[in-house]
């Protein structure tokens, strides 16, 4: 009971003391004088220049190569499409097309891993193992 008064009292004190302090630096710190009732002055050649380092933001830079035109995009696009389906009608057959092969695959592997992990059955070993 009175460990915990005493951390009540003193930590909790000294909690509030820094956090007051902080409060008070930061309240100096950012009420720093400064005169800007008066404009910046600007320089007179104000703007992008040519210092001949590199990179030069300043300069657009050259493209690699030729833009497509709408026509080619289009046609690069019409065979983009082509390919993705051709690729659908390949997967769309065997057994990653047969549901019921699916389902009976997913209710035999897993009792065949388990065995293969608990060491009842390693086809490594014995040939004969299901």
């Amino acid at each position: 009971m009175t460990i915990n008064i005493g951390e009540t009292v003193f930590f909790g004190a000294a909690r509030f003391c820094r956090v007051g302090m902080a409060i008070a630096l930061l309240g100096i710190a950012g009420c720093s004088s400064t005169n800007t009732s008066r404009p910046v002055p600007m320089a007179e050649n104000a703007g992008p220049k040519d210092t001949g380092t590199f990179p030069n933001l300043n300069i657009p830079p050259q493209v690699a190569n030729k833009q497509f035109t709408a026509d080619e995009s289009k046609a690069k696009l019409a065979e983009l499409k082509a390919a993705k389906n051709g690729q659908g009608a390949k997967s769309a057959g065997g057994a990653a097309g047969n549901q019921a092969a699916l389902t009976d695959l997913a209710k035999k592997h897993g009792p065949q891993t388990l065995e293969q992990i608990e060491g009842k059955c390693d086809p490594t070993l014995d040939p004969t193992c299901k």
